[in-house]
């Protein structure tokens, strides 16, 4: 038997955009929509018709270079309360946008009618009508979202049930039943959407907002009581505490529940989706979001890697490269022989050892966490680590000596921050100065400015992020410092650790474990092209 088919409908350039902190630009919204056509999504909202210049011309864009599977939507609401839907301006903008469908919210709870549009209960009936009709008049497929639906049945279901009944005489295509507020429990969406479904002969669709952390589990609920639509967000984004995040229900619809999605193959691309999204709108991925994030498959105690070697199945829910994701191992006090033994096969080292020869890794790995390294986010360090313990490390450069001098020459001038480093290749000495934002940032750069002229590949490696943790608050100023810092060269991503008395010093170890990951790379990359 063929899978029960679900829309998808993503509402990330509308609903997701009120989110804090995010924001598309115009092309950042061409983008994203071909990129979800791509993928596979159903229906892409693309934004407000009318209400600002930015989602017009993404729709007359769109319009000139239309999707080849989804189907765009123009988003926008009723009529105005005593205003002739001809005569609505934003009813002229919904069909300027000429979209192929059309989603209009409507006030479905007697409270919003009477304090909100401060109108009669009748009269948003007739708004309601009015405006599907007219739409649908136009040639319009015509999704009506009852916003506000569940609490608002809630208050007074007859009225709630009599606006849907209203959308679905006028002609509307998908009736959206809305917890706009995201306060509803899961098992009372599942209850009203099956009574709905009972009720109306018109397919049904899910809009739920997470305020109560239940968004995708209300989502799901919908959908077990009839629902053939969901709406969310790719990530979650979305005003307050954002919406249902797709990036979640969907492999829950296709792997748990059986319900087809995607077209064949798509799924596996759903991580990539997630990580392009954040780029796009330059946010730091969730690493702990459920099969997409970094850590959805990380294992770090011992007894759970021993039991993944030999059967995946025993701590995680699905395979992680259905999701595109992959599975990760990390290492820390709580390791065991197993984690040391595979992340160092992942990191490409100690072939043909067994576990029991990275015992003497495993003993220092815990040493030195007991003095306050860190290397689950700084798998370089820990394969220098690794490199060292074995005996199959190999230095660069030697530290010769540095000096950071941090001026302020006014109170109302800004700090200067200069740093000198001296460093010995081979038999050659370079010493160099160089100023920066702060004194990691010229540290930063004195090293790499030092190296430049022995590895010009040095010169693609930035920093992404710095990361500064007192390890014993209780000694106040004298607290030792952990620092960890991220780096790219474009390519990939890697972090690095340093544990230090003083911050600098901390930082000065982490950021020479960060450049000589950069060459062993270039190393390694140099001897494949032999």
């Amino acid at each position: 038997m063929k899978p029960k088919v679900i829309e998808l409908y993503d509402t990330t350039l509308r609903d997701g955009a009120q989110g804090e902190g995010v924001s598309f630009s115009g092309r950042a919204k061409i983008q994203f929509a071909r990129r979800l056509d791509a993928f596979g999504i159903r229906y892409v909202e693309g934004g407000f018709a009318g209400a600002n210049r930015k989602d017009q011309e993404f729709f007359l864009e769109m319009h000139q270079h239309p999707m080849q599977h989804a189907r765009l939507v123009a988003f926008g609401g009723t009529r105005r309360a005593r205003t002739p839907v001809r005569k609505d301006p934003f009813m002229a903008s919904l069909l300027a946008a000429r979209t192929p469908t059309v989603t209009v919210f409507g006030k479905s709870w007697d409270l919003h009618v009477r304090d909100v549009l401060r109108t009669t209960l009748r009269e948003n009936l007739a708004m309601v009508s009015d405006t599907v009709a007219y739409l649908k008049d136009h040639g319009r497929e015509v999704l009506f979202d009852a916003e506000h639906f569940y609490d608002g049945f809630a208050a007074n279901p007859d009225y709630a049930l009599q606006v849907l009944e209203t959308a679905m005489a006028a002609g509307a295509d998908r009736l959206v039943l809305c917890d706009t507020n995201g306060g509803t429990l899961p098992h009372m969406v599942y209850e009203r959407t099956l009574l709905v479904a009972a009720r109306v002969k018109v397919p049904l669709g899910i809009h739920a907002h997470n305020d109560g952390g239940m968004a995708v589990a209300v989502s799901i609920e919908a959908v077990r009581a009839g629902a053939v639509q969901v709406q969310g967000t790719i990530n979650g984004y979305g005003e307050r505490c954002g919406n249902a995040n797709l990036s979640t229900i969907i492999p829950t619809l296709e792997l748990k529940l059986d319900r087809r999605c995607l077209p064949a193959g798509r799924l596996a691309k759903l991580r990539d989706l997630s990580l392009f999204t954040d780029g796009l709108v330059n946010l730091r991925p969730d690493i702990r979001a459920p099969y997409v994030g970094q850590s959805a498959f990380s294992h770090k105690g011992g007894s759970h890697v021993n039991a993944v070697m030999k059967n995946p199945r025993t701590f995680e829910h699905v395979t992680p490269e259905t999701v595109g994701n992959r599975r990760r191992n990390l290492v820390s006090e709580l390791s065991g022989g197993s984690n040391v033994f595979l992340k160092a096969v992942e990191l490409g080292l100690g072939r043909g050892r067994s576990a029991d020869d990275l015992r003497g890794v495993l003993q220092t790995l815990k040493d030195m966490e007991n003095k306050g390294y860190a290397f689950e986010a700084a798998d370089a360090s820990f394969r220098l680590l690794i490199q060292k313990v074995l005996k199959e490390h190999r230095s660069f450069f030697e530290l010769e000596g540095f000096r950071v001098i941090v001026e302020k020459r006014g109170k109302n001038e800004p700090c200067l921050s200069e740093a000198t480093v001296k460093v010995r290749v081979n038999r050659e000495v370079e010493q160099t100065v160089a100023e920066g934002d702060g004194p990691v940032n010229a540290l930063d750069r004195a090293l790499r400015k030092a190296l430049m002229r022995f590895y010009p590949a040095i010169a693609r490696v930035f920093l992404t992020d710095f990361k500064v943790r007192i390890l014993d608050p209780d000694s106040a100023t004298a607290a030792k410092t952990q620092v960890l810092i991220e780096s790219s060269d474009g390519d990939e991503t890697w972090g690095t650790v340093g544990v230090s008395g003083n911050v600098i010093e901390a930082s000065w170890e982490a950021l020479v474990d960060s450049v000589e990951y950069k060459l062993f790379k270039e190393e390694k990359r140099g001897r494949r092209r032999r």
